[in-house]
């Protein structure tokens, strides 16, 4: 979409995401190899008293449903016969929280939602859109949130 097309306020869920003793693992031992994240019997002495997702894992998830979520989008308005703005890099993202742990067989439930959006000074055709990202597990507990600065091209004119 373009940066005119976002509306303040609009929330939209992003995908849901089952979270593996075997995926938690396998990302930590390649990513994150902290004891609670490699195995369940570390989790049980560890802070979280069971095994952790790393919560760069929880990053990686809402990455990967996002990129989907364009991609849908983007195939959505195509088909509906409406043009499709490129969305750009990120800036750069603000005040990011795991609110409580992520345990093996958790589901978060992860949203966007647009908090502002301006057309940029300095790139002409360019706007950033400022988004509130969140992620709640099975029991409607937020266990994820940061605010995100992505850059989205203007409707030419």
């Amino acid at each position: 979409m373009y940066l005119e097309d976002y509306e303040i306020g609009a929330k939209a869920e992003i995908g849901s995401h089952l979270f593996t003793a075997e995926e938690i693992v396998r990302f930590a031992q390649e990513f994150d190899p902290q004891p609670f994240h490699l195995s369940e019997a570390a989790g049980l002495a560890g802070p979280f008293k069971g095994l952790a997702a790393s919560g760069w894992q929880t990053c990686a998830v809402w990455m990967k449903l996002m990129v989907a979520y364009q991609i849908r989008t983007a195939k959505e308005r195509m088909a509906a016969g409406l043009s499709v703005g490129r969305s750009g890099p990120s800036p750069g993202f603000t005040d990011l929280r795991w609110r409580v742990p992520v345990m093996a067989g958790d589901t978060l439930t992860y949203f966007a939602e647009v908090l502002e959006t301006r057309v940029s000074k300095s790139r002409p055709g360019w706007g950033v859109l400022t988004g509130l990202n969140t992620a709640v597990n099975q029991h409607g507990v937020e266990a994820f949130r940061f605010t995100s600065a992505v850059f989205f091209e203007t409707r030419p004119v």
